[in-house]
């Protein structure tokens, strides 16, 4: 043993580099798998490293400011300054090709909406609450207004690192947000402070039989046990991936997430693609009457949008009983967090402007858009697409990714592999100390402020108060070199009805001097009484 250790002892630094070498190259020969390394031993390993980091090379040294989808440079350059409260601000002028197709022009007023000294916007440059109720038209026990139009969308713990859940929890908390579950059910990272609209799809986790049904017991019991969940969100599908069910790799499923979601450790986790609690539209409308009647809470639903039969059977459902969803949530089919198949989040559903444009005309076209909250999720975490979306009817957004990368998201794009680099889509320990949740948190409360802050500027430029007023007039898009540009109007074939809204001070006295508002059905408008 002594003559063999001093043998390997005296073969040279050099030498064993070769061996190695000698060991890969022979070991790429005989495999049959990768025709690449057979091909070209241990040099074709480079081609699979490259592909490896292809994202982070495009990202930081080919592709331009503008070019990169899903966000590009300036985007997520915007939402890391405004997060970090750094200068967001871009000179010389736009470097953005204007005379794009479907580019949008917000049109300013000449002379911008002035806000006196004692205006609610005066004291706090980021207020800016949701002029609807969520509840109030079908009187619900606990009707309730988002205190921010910009919260975060439906994404689960378990997609999410526990870090990124609770600086997201606290972030909302610090913003006077709400923060979605998502499907993954009510972990204790949602309990930091924040209001939560607790979410479920079909596998009904967090509240989950133990034969995999929904329980209307467990739900009863969570939403008592947690007076900080505000409403219930029920998932008919998502946009990148609408009827196909999500899937939790098993190597994501750890002792608590099994815990939490009601299911087996290391097994992977498929939600099937349709519910069991219910199969049709009548079916749907009475568990969410039942759900509401339990529970005291409003009751929505979310979808991305495709063929319209079904939705014109709900729409004349609602109309003959007056009961229904007390939100919609419209989610575009460019697809968001959930990671899919690209035959599904390539062409699966209609983008959001073209899902949001035909639901809300066909709900306009039955006289019932006034007894929905109507919730837009789809890359609209930007002010002037904000602008837009309201302008087309949607009183509140919500956004993922956007608030994925004010925690430190890059857009790695390996949401699904359990190996992002943030920590932020991953339950592997190492990765997840890289989020530091005083600091993230704190960015995600700035980022909403920043965007608050912005979007109301953008609303005063326009001559309004709230972005409730905005209409279908206010904003063109780029349509093609014939028409040059139409307004939303003229391009989607609807005008947006009119949001009952009086005053920003009326909304501020009503959620912070304990006001209260319902929907008066004579006159079809909300209205608010100071106590």
């Amino acid at each position: 043993m002594d003559t063999i250790l001093s043998f390997l002892g005296s073969i040279p630094w050099w030498a064993w580099i070769l061996i190695v070498l000698f060991i890969i190259a022979a070991r790429d020969v005989l495999q049959r798998t990768h025709a690449v390394s057979h091909n070209f031993p241990i040099i074709g390993h480079l081609r699979y490293i490259l592909e490896t980091i292809g994202p982070e090379i495009r990202q930081y040294f080919i592709a331009s400011n503008r070019e990169e989808l899903p966000f590009n440079r300036i985007e997520r350059g915007w939402i890391y300054a405004s997060a970090k409260q750094e200068n967001n601000y871009e000179g010389f002028g736009t470097d953005r090709d204007v005379y794009l197709h479907q580019h949008i022009f917000v049109k300013n007023q000449m002379m911008p909406f002035a806000i006196s000294e004692d205006h609610p916007n005066k004291k706090d440059k980021t207020f800016l609450p949701c002029a609807k109720v969520i509840g109030a038209y079908n009187n619900r026990k606990k009707p309730f207004r988002p205190a921010s139009v910009i919260n975060v969308s439906a994404m689960s713990f378990g997609s999410l690192s526990a870090r990124a859940v609770e600086s997201l929890n606290r972030g909302v908390s610090l913003s006077g947000a709400y923060h979605n579950t998502g499907e993954g059910g009510l972990s204790p990272y949602h309990q930091k402070g924040g209001d939560v609209i607790f979410h479920f799809g079909t596998g009904y986790f967090g509240v989950r039989s133990k034969d995999g049904n929904f329980s209307m017991e467990k739900i009863k019991k969570l939403t008592e046990e947690n007076p900080y969940i505000k409403a219930i969100e029920i998932k008919l599908s998502q946009g990148a991936k609408p009827g196909k069910g999500g899937v939790l790799p098993g190597a994501k499923i750890t002792p608590q997430i099994a815990e939490i979601r009601g299911v087996e450790i290391g097994k992977d986790v498929l939600s099937p693609p349709t519910h069991k609690a219910f199969s049709t539209i009548p079916e749907l409308l009475q568990l969410i009457e039942t759900i509401a009647d339990e529970t005291g809470l409003p009751v929505g639903i979310k979808a991305a949008i495709g063929k319209l039969d079904q939705w014109i059977e709900m729409a004349d459902l609602m109309i003959q009983t007056g009961k229904g969803p007390d939100f919609i949530t419209v989610d575009g089919g460019e697809g968001g967090t959930g990671a899919a198949p690209p035959s599904f989040a390539d062409h699966v559903s209609l983008p959001w402007v073209y899902g949001f444009s035909s639901l809300y005309k066909l709900f306009k076209e039955k006289g019932i858009t006034d007894r929905v909250v109507w919730i837009g999720s789809g890359k609209l975490g930007f002010p002037a697409k904000a602008a837009m979306a309201f302008a087309m009817g949607v009183d509140c957004i919500n956004v993922a990714r956007e608030a994925m990368m004010s925690i430190g998201c890059i857009q790695a794009q390996v949401c699904h592999t359990n190996h992002c680099p943030s920590g932020v889509a991953t339950q592997n320990k190492w990765l997840q100390k890289g989020i530091d949740v005083p600091s993230k948190s704190e960015r995600l409360g700035q980022y909403f402020k920043t965007f608050r802050k912005e979007f109301v500027e953008i609303t005063h430029a326009a001559g309004y108060e709230h972005p409730c007023q905005f209409n279908m007039q206010d904003v063109d898009v780029n349509i093609d070199d014939r028409n040059l540009t139409r307004t939303l109007e003229a391009t989607y074939g609807y005008e947006k009805v009119p949001v009952a809204f009086t005053a920003m001070k009326d909304l501020y006295e009503c959620d912070h001097l304990g006001g209260k508002s319902y929907m008066d059905k004579n006159k079809k408008e909300f209205v608010s009484v100071i106590k």
